[in-house]
């Protein structure tokens, strides 16, 4: 499998954190590159892009001030394919990108990408009362990934929070 490319820099406005890379993505070399995955979808549809963007144009992102990152690199099927070894690992790479990035938000796209990261139990949807890396904004979102069974429309409120950071 093939590792997929960070899309990141320093400043931005949005830090997008996954759990780790499709199958699909690995072989295209794009972000959430899965036919099923709403992220792009969800970005348009909640005023975070001007457009829907397609995977394979994951590097405009940076243009607007978003970046993309996982938790893990390691590319799978599902999520539950992770490791605790990979996770913890994951966590301080993280950790270090975006203690020297220093993204405006952080958004954990999955609420599960938050817990893995913060090691809380818990999590409400949004912003989080206390940042893991001080200075950032921590706010959790809901996974893109076609496996989750909430409504889109319901994700795009959600992600629709992210606007007044903008």
């Amino acid at each position: 499998m093939n590792p997929v490319n960070d899309r990141i820099k320093e400043g931005l406005k949005i830090l997008f954190v996954g759990f780790n890379p499709s199958i699909r993505s690995s072989e295209t070399g794009h972000h959430f590159a899965n036919p099923n995955n709403r992220f792009w979808r969800i970005l348009h549809e909640s005023g975070l892009t001007p457009r829907k963007f397609g995977a394979k144009e994951d590097d405009l992102l940076l243009d607007v001030g978003y970046g993309i990152t996982n938790i893990v690199e390691r590319p799978t099927k599902a999520a539950d394919e992770i490791t605790k070894e990979e996770y913890q690992e994951g966590r301080e790479i993280l950790k270090q990108k975006i203690s020297q990035l220093k993204p405006k938000v952080v958004c954990y796209v999955g609420k599960g990408v938050y817990q893995q990261f913060s090691g809380r139990k818990t999590a409400p949807w949004g912003v989080q009362k206390e940042a893991v890396i001080p200075g950032t904004v921590d706010f959790v979102a809901p996974s893109s990934s076609g496996l989750v069974r909430m409504r889109l429309e319901e994700m795009v409120e959600i992600y629709k929070g992210l606007n007044k950071f903008l």
